[in-house]
């Protein structure tokens, strides 16, 4: 089912591309494991001189200017399984189509700090991409994916992805930020294929 995006027109002309993190709104969960969209977001905000100064459809919203094109980084403030109402509003609202919503996600199956770009495909078990794809009526959204890594022993991945990472992540971590901010001006610039090609081949 695709969505009629009927949202008002904005100053400055439609924008290109929404960059949706997602994660978890607190300062408890900031540097969670489970809250690297967020981290990312932050990040590309931060190098992007944009600011996350508007309020819409229960997400933080930073719009502005990335490699020349009109982009929307967004942050869910619904909490991580509830994140694709906030979504779908915030697309409707900005008329962006559901091929140009970039989601930034952890991922359990991937190594630590690994990337992985996909242009579409299902939620491999993760629950705030499950709410995406219930609330957009798709699955055809580009994603972005970066590895956390499973827990060791007995600890549930519930619990896992709710703590923060551990001194050996971190600077890992660090890393695969500055590459996922790097494979987003990437896919900006040069296009998703070309981004697919570059940082998947790790």
């Amino acid at each position: 089912m695709r969505i009629p995006w009927l949202g008002r027109a904005q100053p400055g002309g439609p924008l290109a591309w929404l960059i949706v993190g997602l994660g978890n709104p607190g300062a408890r969960y900031a540097g969670n494991r489970h809250n690297v969209g967020f981290q990312v977001v932050d990040r590309l905000a931060a190098t992007a001189g944009l600011r996350f100064d508007e309020r819409r459809a229960h997400a933080l919203v930073a719009r502005g200017t990335v490699e020349a094109v009109r982009v929307a980084l967004v942050k869910p403030q619904t909490y991580m399984n509830l994140s694709g109402p906030a979504v779908r509003g915030v697309a409707h609202f900005y008329r962006v189509p559901v091929e140009r919503i970039l989601a930034v996600y952890d991922d359990l199956d991937l190594p630590v700090g690994v990337l992985r770009l996909r242009q579409q495909g299902g939620a491999g078990g993760h629950r705030g991409v499950t709410s995406l794809i219930e609330a957009l009526g798709s699955q055809a959204f580009p994603r972005l994916r970066i590895g956390i890594g499973r827990p060791n022993g007995a600890m549930p991945p519930e619990a896992y992805v709710l703590q923060d990472y551990d001194a050996e992540q971190r600077p890992v971590m660090e890393a695969a930020i500055d590459r996922a901010v790097d494979a987003i001006h990437t896919v900006l610039r040069d296009g998703f294929p070309a981004a697919m090609n570059r940082f998947n081949a790790g």
